[in-house]
């Protein structure tokens, strides 16, 4: 097989747990991959694809990983400090018999991440960073559950915001809603790429190249890279069992980022204006696709 995965008889046991036959469960859906690797397309190896068993691990992490993100909702407000809100989440995850998948993952030092205003991603959460009226904040949280990753990112308005920080936290969320629509069976990456570009570019915004979604369950990241600039029917094929994140980051002003902290994290926008992201995890589905965690 191309991926150097089980090559099996037709009698022999399924590769993906079901306990049926080969023959009865995946041998047609191998072949298919198979022949999308033949014509060149772009085909995950089956160790990637989520069983229904990891689904359904992963549905129990994402309900976690909602809640901590249920909680920060609940209680953001002017005068909450970001490290406030890493509390919260550390606490409700660990709560829940969790583990906050960002803490010490490669030195990161805390539970989520916290992007205010002109930070793109990777805020670290600090005590003297109070949050006032009228910010925009990013919490991107990620949870392990049993084994299993879950990931999501929400924009919150801090009080009253201007129409312009509005009107960016919306259309990056309208721009998620976009790329899901396009996720179909067996299309490709490009087809929600291009679908996420194309709102926020007519709207006047921009897509931060560098940084996007991934694929993820048994890892926290894994292939491939989910990029949000791209053209329909390039890419990764879309095959079903495939789990990533659709997290578009959109920055008011030009695409160019600032990588020059000190910190060795936090992202910010190379020309001052603003940036917003949202985050959900999907599976693919042989009829569409499951949104596992928002």
């Amino acid at each position: 097989m191309y991926d150097n995965g089980p090559d099996l008889g037709r009698n022999d046991t399924c590769w993906c747990g079901s306990g049926k036959k080969y023959k009865k469960c995946h041998l047609a859906f191998d072949e298919r991959l198979q022949g999308l690797w033949e014509e060149g397309e772009e085909v995950l190896p089956r160790d990637l694809l989520k069983t229904p068993d990891d689904i359904e691990g992963i549905r129990r992490s994402a309900a976690v990983n909602m809640g901590a993100l249920d909680e920060v909702a609940a209680r953001i407000a002017p005068g909450v400090t970001t490290a406030d809100i890493d509390r919260w989440v550390h606490e409700y995850t660990v709560a829940q018999g969790a583990i906050p998948a960002p803490l010490n993952y490669e030195g990161f030092p805390k539970s989520c991440c916290t992007s205010v205003n002109g930070v793109i991603c990777h805020g670290i959460p600090a005590e003297d960073e109070v949050l006032a009226e009228g910010d925009i904040v990013n919490v991107d949280c990620s949870t392990i559950l049993d084994g299993y990753y879950s990931d999501s990112s929400r924009m919150f308005t801090v009080g009253e915001v201007t129409s312009e920080r509005q009107r960016l936290v919306d259309v990056t969320r309208e721009s998620v809603e976009r790329g899901l629509a396009a996720v179909r069976p067996w299309g490709h990456l490009g087809d929600v790429a291009h679908a996420v570009q194309e709102h926020v570019e007519v709207a006047g915004f921009s897509v931060v190249r560098e940084f996007g979604g991934h694929g993820i369950g048994l890892e926290f990241h894994e292939d491939p890279f989910v990029g949000f600039v791209g053209e329909p029917g390039t890419g990764t094929v879309l095959v079903p069992g495939f789990c990533f994140t659709i997290e578009p980051m959109v920055n008011a002003g030009r695409h160019e980022i600032d990588m020059n902290d000190p910190n060795g994290w936090t992202v910010r926008t190379k020309d001052g204006s603003d940036s917003a992201q949202w985050e959900v995890q999907l599976v693919v589905t042989e009829d569409g696709y499951e949104v596992l965690s928002r």
